[in-house]
């Protein structure tokens, strides 16, 4: 599959609720497999599998179905669900720049004749397909976010502002974009809101994999700007009302 716009879809993409019901290619389907067995993690001690299954394998819980998913699952250790997320935007961005539509689906779940198939714990599905809607958004103004300078203390630049815009382009549970950015021009500290007691009831499980799924596209974007990224977990970063996941060094060769 081609990665060469991974970047520039960032810029457009948007979640694909309406699929044609058809089955992909065998073909395509085979790239996806071989895709999914080079996905990078960004906690390599966390064992994670990956299935490609079916909408007979999903119970879809009034969500429009699709004709393939994405299962993934997951050893249980700290900082498994922001891997989670790392890993899976990955495909999510993939798919988006070579015309397959897909969506995270945190509602809908796999049926129980799938789950003898991995010993690992289920944590999410990505649906996709060809899409019954457009794929992409035709302008940036149609995503609906937050202004970045609500979601960082980051001196934004001329350098960093297309990296920062990536992240805050980022696909989030319900649109919930409870992250924040810290740092500086050599360091971007990565963190979640933390929830109220409500909002923890309904979203303890998709705060972290949003997370992952930010730094994957600043990581992109730096990337794509050639700032050598470099993802670090540091000891003892606080920030009151938030929680820290992860660093990402910029430049990290020039230290």
């Amino acid at each position: 599959m081609d990665k060469n716009e991974i970047y520039e879809t960032i810029f457009r993409r948007k979640s694909i609720r309406k699929y044609d019901q058809d089955t992909l290619d065998e073909e395509i389907l085979k790239d996806i497999q071989g895709e999914v067995m080079d996905l990078k993690p960004l906690i390599p001690g966390i064992k994670t599998e990956v299935l490609l299954i079916s909408s007979e394998d999903v119970k879809t819980r009034m969500m429009k179905k699709a004709p393939h998913y994405l299962a993934v699952f997951s050893e249980e250790k700290e900082g498994y669900l922001t891997n989670v997320g790392y890993m899976l935007q990955q495909m999510d961005l993939l798919f988006s720049a070579n015309g397959i539509g897909c969506c995270w689906q945190g509602i809908p779940t796999i049926k129980d004749h799938v789950k003898p198939r991995s010993e690992l714990k289920f944590v999410i599905l990505l649906a996709f397909g060809n899409p019954d809607e457009p794929l992409h958004r035709s302008d940036i103004s149609e995503f609906k976010r937050n202004p970045i300078e609500k979601m960082t203390d980051i001196t934004i630049t001329d350098e960093n502002r297309e990296i920062l815009e990536a992240g805050r382009l980022s696909p989030t549970a319900t649109n919930s974009q409870a992250w924040f950015l810290s740092g500086d021009d050599s360091c971007i500290d990565v963190f979640t809101t933390k929830p109220n007691f409500i909002r923890s009831l309904i979203a303890k499980k998709y705060i972290p994999i949003d997370a992952g799924i930010v730094i994957y596209q600043i990581m992109v974007a730096a990337t794509h700007f050639k700032q050598n990224p470099e993802v670090v977990f540091k000891e003892g970063i606080e920030k009151k009302g938030y929680i820290y996941c992860a660093s990402i060094n910029l430049n990290p060769d020039r230290k």
